[in-house]
């Protein structure tokens, strides 16, 4: 299996090699024209629990981000990088004053050169160094395809990303390449897969994405690990066993600090850590006891303002991961989100859920809702298990065949190089 794909990516670079030259004319202009809080656990009283993002055209796409519909557009995507390396790259942007509409400096011109190369923007005439319309919305379509926030306006990080070297682009779609090729013969008919680093779960049935929507994951500190297993069941109105690591860092505090803590968030108190373990007064815990989260357990009774929101979805794995809602909904709107303690929160889960029990007999999306405000707490298991993908893609190309680019926030992408193919 292993030199199966090494061959087929060695093959597969060579193609994107080739294929340059006929990306070449097509890209001739460009070429004339060119010289990263939160945790896992949220206090639903201290936010506004109602915002939610707009969503993107992007995240409308049908088309699946693994598979062959996301593979050879990488493969292009690889060659048309290898073509702006022979033509000399680009050139590096110098730190300054933010960069605005309507302002005009010396480092617009080489904003522009950087935006032609890329076909972000098209060249224009007029005043080079004027920071016009055709730049503002050039920048804006750079900013939203690296995730950052698309304000058209060019600060710290968005000059940080337009002056990473097009060698670590090329070098970033090869890794990402890399790991799309691995899970490429897996996929089944229906299956989840969550982008830790593109920050965004897809739902796919018959090779088209049904479902697409942005999640939350682990922060640097609690990384969302990357894994392959099958979900087989949903919660409906959880309990949340608060970790004891989430217990000791995030809660413990607010319980030293406010004696009602416990009570308006709806947490219990246990005695141990088994299933029969009882219930205590949290009155008579000593709370100053550094070891306190070791002999007591944290339980969340289900609630609107329970971390895992109204439902939670299971499947196994080492972790103790999984995918769940939240009381919470401001952070959807962010740009970068990973804000949580290793699980993942998922924007609209509700309607991931009716996906996934749409083969369990009684189980539409009016019954998940009847349960939910009901506040039964309800173990359901799926008819059919579904296959889920928790990947860490810093690089992909879109339906319209947009190169997106996302941090390297949890480091991976260094330590997996493109060339150790048979390791």
């Amino acid at each position: 299996m292993k030199n199966e794909f090494g061959s087929r990516f060695r093959a597969v670079l060579a193609l994107a090699v080739i294929a340059g030259a006929a990306l070449a004319n097509a890209s001739a202009w460009a070429a004339s024209s060119y010289d990263p809080v939160e945790t896992q656990w949220i206090d639903p009283w201290n936010a506004n629990a109602n915002a939610e993002p707009t969503d993107d055209p992007a995240m409308k796409s049908s088309v699946p981000t693994l598979g062959d519909s996301g593979f050879w557009p990488v493969v292009r995507a690889i060659s048309m990088y290898k073509q702006i390396e022979k033509w000399g790259g680009w050139e590096t942007i110098p730190d300054g004053e933010k960069l605005e509409k309507g302002v005009r400096d010396p480092r617009v011109a080489l904003i522009r050169k950087r935006l032609m190369a890329t076909g972000d923007m098209m060249a224009s005439g007029g005043d080079q160094m004027l920071f016009d319309d055709a730049v503002f919305e050039g920048v804006r379509r750079f900013q939203s395809r690296h995730g950052l926030e698309p304000d058209g306006a060019v600060g710290r990080a968005t000059l940080a990303a337009m002056n990473v070297p097009v060698a670590a682009r090329i070098h970033q779609l090869e890794v990402n390449l890399k790991r799309l090729n691995e899970v490429a013969p897996s996929l089944g008919r229906r299956y989840v897969f969550v982008n830790i680093a593109g920050q965004e779960v897809e739902a796919v049935e018959n090779g088209e994405v049904v479902i697409r929507k942005r999640v939350i994951v682990g922060k640097e500190d609690r990384q969302t690990p990357e894994y392959t297993s099958k979900i087989n069941y949903v919660t409906i109105n959880p309990y949340w066993n608060v970790p004891e690591s989430i217990a000791m860092k995030d809660l413990l505090p607010k319980i030293r600090a406010n004696p009602k803590f416990l009570s308006r968030m709806g947490i219990r108190v246990l005695h141990g850590w088994t299933d029969s373990a009882p219930e205590v007064d949290p009155s008579t815990v000593d709370w100053s006891n550094p070891n306190v989260t070791r002999q007591y357990r944290l339980r969340q009774d289900p609630s609107r303002l329970n971390s895992l929101g109204t439902v939670k979805i299971n499947f196994p794995n080492p972790f103790a991961v999984y995918l769940h809602d939240t009381p919470v909904k401001t952070l959807f709107s962010r740009q970068g989100r990973n804000f949580s303690s290793g699980c993942v929160r998922v924007q609209d889960v509700r309607d991931l859920v009716a996906w996934l029990l749409k083969d369990n007999a009684g189980w539409d999306r009016a019954r998940i809702d009847q349960t939910i405000t009901s506040g039964e707490h309800k173990d359901i298991t799926l008819t059919a298990q579904v296959p889920i993908y928790l990947m860490y893609l810093t690089a992909w190309v879109g339906e319209d065949g947009v190169v997106n680019f996302r941090d390297d926030v949890y480091d991976r992408d260094r330590k997996l190089s493109a060339t150790s193919l048979d390791n």
